[in-house]
């Protein structure tokens, strides 16, 4: 039976005593902040327990060399397998490759395509999307009426395309626009991709900067792009408390943005807690215990009145 599961933290997630089993880790790629913290997280949550082993592999973006490394994982004999996958239109030849070998697999972070056909020995520990996008363009709003704003000029950066959680929280300002519900008219002046990378959003911000466009937020899809604007806005001399800047994580260089005065708005993702959920799940899997296949961390607003509590969170 498939269901989904709201946690409220993961405490709950932490009750498993551990054997000794060997979990395999594809991580979509190293050099994330984001997914460091969560790749941590399950390091240290394995390494609270006895006889717990991970073996963690860099995928590098590489659709092919993550399905390699499932593939090797299944060949070694692990006990399951954790994947945040570097593309999430193509897990289901991921989920094939295990269900196959009778191994359980575990997506974690970046929602897979075939989320609601799982086999019974496969999950997905996350945060919804829906909500992250959601939070973060409502409190755009917000800021941008108490500023008097009742029309407003806005920039969109999107993550990788090919991920699902670009798409959704793209998807979510434009639900948020068409809703009625954010009291102020957005009008996206250029929606692009910068591949959740910090050079790539510079570059993008660079470009539209020079068009001489008049603007009064960016909101981009996560946090790593945010702060790129912000540098490119800083160079070409924009004074950012005349803009507002929206990301998501929650990650550590995105607050001390907030605290400097740079950043608006942030969406706390508990990516140590994504992670130890996971390994949590991965272990049930492996000892034929049954568990939730939708497994959901709450996203959280943060904002400069509350970010002192989010600082080493992330």
């Amino acid at each position: 039976m498939k269901k989904t599961l709201i946690a409220a933290g993961i405490a709950s997630l932490l009750s498993t005593t551990a054997m000794a089993e060997n979990i395999g880790v594809s991580m979509a790629r190293f050099d994330d902040n984001f997914l460091t913290v969560l790749r941590n997280g399950m390091i240290a949550t394995a390494e609270g327990m006895d006889g717990v082993t991970l073996q963690v592999e860099d995928a590098q973006d590489d659709v092919a060399k993550q399905l390699d490394q499932i593939n090797n994982f299944v060949a070694s004999g692990v006990d399951a397998i954790i994947v945040n996958a570097v593309d999430t239109s193509a897990t289901e030849a991921m989920s094939q490759a295990a269900e196959a070998a009778g191994v359980p697999l575990v997506y974690v972070n970046r929602e897979p395509i075939n989320v609601d056909t799982l086999p019974d020995n496969q999950a997905f520990v996350a945060s919804n999307e829906v909500d992250s996008g959601t939070l973060e363009t409502m409190e755009v709003c917000r800021l941008l009426a108490e500023a008097g704003k009742t029309e407003a000029n806005i920039y969109v950066m999107m993550g990788q395309l090919s991920n699902q959680a670009a798409v959704q929280r793209t998807a979510d300002i434009h639900d948020v626009m068409a809703s009625g519900n954010c009291g102020v008219t957005l009008n996206i002046l250029d929606e692009q991709t910068a591949n959740w990378s910090r050079d790539e959003a510079q570059n993008l911000m660079t470009n539209w900067l020079s068009t001489g466009e008049t603007f009064d937020a960016v909101i981009a899809n996560n946090d790593e792009m945010a702060l790129g604007a912000i540098q490119a806005m800083k160079a070409g001399g924009v004074a950012m408390d005349a803009v507002i800047v929206a990301g998501v994580d929650a990650t550590q260089d995105a607050l001390a943005a907030m605290q400097a005065g740079d950043q608006d708005v942030t969406v706390f993702q508990d990516a140590a807690g994504q992670g130890a959920g996971a390994l949590d799940a991965a272990l049930k899997l492996a000892r034929g215990e049954t568990v939730e296949q939708k497994v959901y961390v709450p996203f959280q607003l943060v904002t400069p009145a509350n970010v002192a509590d989010f600082i080493s969170k992330n």
